[in-house]
């Protein structure tokens, strides 16, 4: 590794760090609460399972499809306020209303009112969230083009983004409070105030106070208007295109694919393991000890895994420290065979620290080096195409999370879990176990070996960096002629 010194012109401010990290936090706050708000549906609106499954799933799709487009609106975008600070300032004002509003339901409504209700609203919701989130990916790919200041920046705003994962887990236990609500579906309703309107508030900071990278020596932009319709729709296509034919870029998504799919795979069996083995089915018994688990998950992340794999990565190289990152969690996943203990549920924290640096370094460091691969992008296209690429890296998540949740509940029916029994047997639990540990292992191992060839480190993202200098300072000698 190269001992490059990031010069203080390519240092992003603290205040900017923490306004990009804000509008993290809003960005994770949003589905976390989510997650813990769509079980209201079911549970105590008395939705069909399936109509819910149709309320969670579809909206998901055309939030998708539409962050392909918006990514592309944003790169494209010119205007006095910037690319993207525009669409964050909107954006974020129509998801924190949206959400408020999406959560007004009652139980004495009819199921097909409140599902049409609900639907259409969550379309509102997932728009805004679009055009909130697509620019926000962007802007955090060029506020800086240093390759280890990318890093630090990426840090600040997960570790900013895990506080949404250790207040979301304690949702439910507010909602359900008796002695906070008369009912939970009053909870909700009352919640999504708050979390609408703090999101809405975070979201706002990253327009107001971060500064966007200024591309006037680019000369080949596109022109957004109806009347240039069809030449945006071909220029549209290209990107993407372009956009998925970039290699390293293409192991980025991979590798993510596959550790975010184990992850979410099994994010529901500590769930429903904590309750039927450890606990033996006796809900009440298990209290809050779920909540606790994802809390200390998200705890462990911000304060413990984030800031070693920062450095780690300054010493090692962000290709290194990811597959270090990936073998730790891998022994973390190992000791949960351990950790899972009836006579003594404390031990179930005992693996979190190295489980957490899965997910922990991933995020933290794919997103850095995608701001790197958006650099040879520029090099070898002649194109800023920040939001795009974060576009392209969600849709891949959110495929993930597709995924994971078809194959969570394959693997659920194909080790026989009960789901209308108060007790599991043994041999069900111990074939839980097992795919508990064996998943995220396994999707681990794969992802090392596609992102093993990864070739962008900080001396070719120097060079890179260096080459792109060159060549806009060239080009803005020309127009000076």
């Amino acid at each position: 590794m190269t001992n490059h010194k990031t010069a203080l012109a390519d240092r992003v401010p603290f205040g900017q760090k923490l306004a990009f990290g804000s509008g993290h936090l809003a960005n994770q706050l949003f589905p976390a609460a989510l997650g813990i708000f769509m079980v209201v549906l079911v549970l105590s609106l008395k939705m069909d399972p399936f109509l819910a499954g149709v309320l969670a799933a579809l909206p998901r799709v055309y939030d998708a499809i539409i962050d392909l487009v918006m990514g592309y609106v944003s790169d494209n975008t010119r205007s006095r306020w910037g690319r993207r600070k525009p669409y964050i300032f909107i954006g974020s004002i129509i998801t924190g209303v949206s959400f408020m509003v999406m959560w007004q339901l009652y139980p004495e409504n009819s199921q097909t009112y409140n599902f049409i209700y609900f639907l259409i609203l969550s379309l509102v919701f997932y728009t805004g969230y679009t055009i909130f989130a697509a620019p926000l990916i962007g802007l955090g790919y060029e506020m800086s083009t240093d390759y280890n200041e990318r890093t630090r920046l990426m840090a600040v705003s997960q570790w900013m983004g895990q506080i949404a994962w250790m207040v979301a887990p304690w949702f439910w236990v507010i909602i359900y409070d008796k002695d906070i609500y008369d009912s939970a579906p009053e909870g909700a309703r009352n919640l999504s105030y708050f979390v609408g309107g703090l999101c809405m508030l975070l979201g706002i900071l990253p327009a107001l106070f971060c500064k966007e990278l200024e591309l006037k020596e680019l000369k080949e932009e596109s022109k957004l208007n109806f009347k240039n319709l069809a030449a945006n729709a071909k220029e549209f296509f290209v990107g993407i295109k372009q956009t998925i034919a970039c290699k390293p870029f293409l192991k980025l998504c991979g590798a993510t694919f596959l550790i975010f799919n184990g992850f979410q795979t099994i994010a529901q069996f500590a769930f429903f393991i904590i309750i039927f083995y450890l606990f033996k089915g006796d809900t009440t018994a298990a209290g809050h000890w779920p909540a606790w688990f994802g809390t200390v998950s998200a705890l462990a992340t911000a304060f413990l895994v984030i800031p070693i794999i920062t450095f780690m990565s300054q010493k090692i190289g962000k290709k290194n420290a990811f597959i270090v990152a990936t073998l730790i969690s891998m022994v973390g996943y190992f000791l949960k065979w351990w950790g899972f203990s009836p006579e003594n549920p404390y031990m179930m924290f005992i693996p979190i620290p190295l489980m957490s640096f899965g997910i922990g370094g991933l995020f933290t460091l794919m997103m850095s080096m995608t701001a790197d691969v958006c650099d040879l992008d520029e090099l070898n296209n002649g194109t800023r195409r920040e939001a795009t690429f974060g576009a392209v890296y969600w849709w891949m998540v959110k495929l993930g999370t597709a995924v994971a949740l078809l194959t969570s509940g394959a693997v659920l029916n194909l080790v026989g879990f009960d789901q209308n029994a108060t007790v599991q047997t043994a041999e069900v639990l111990t074939n839980l176990r097992i795919a508990d540990i064996a998943i995220p292992i396994f999707t681990g191992l794969l992802a090392i070996i596609i992102i093993w060839k990864y070739d962008i480190t900080e001396a070719k993202a120097n060079e890179i960096r260096e080459a792109l200098i060159a060549r806009r300072e060239k080009v803005l000698g020309e127009d000076k002629k």
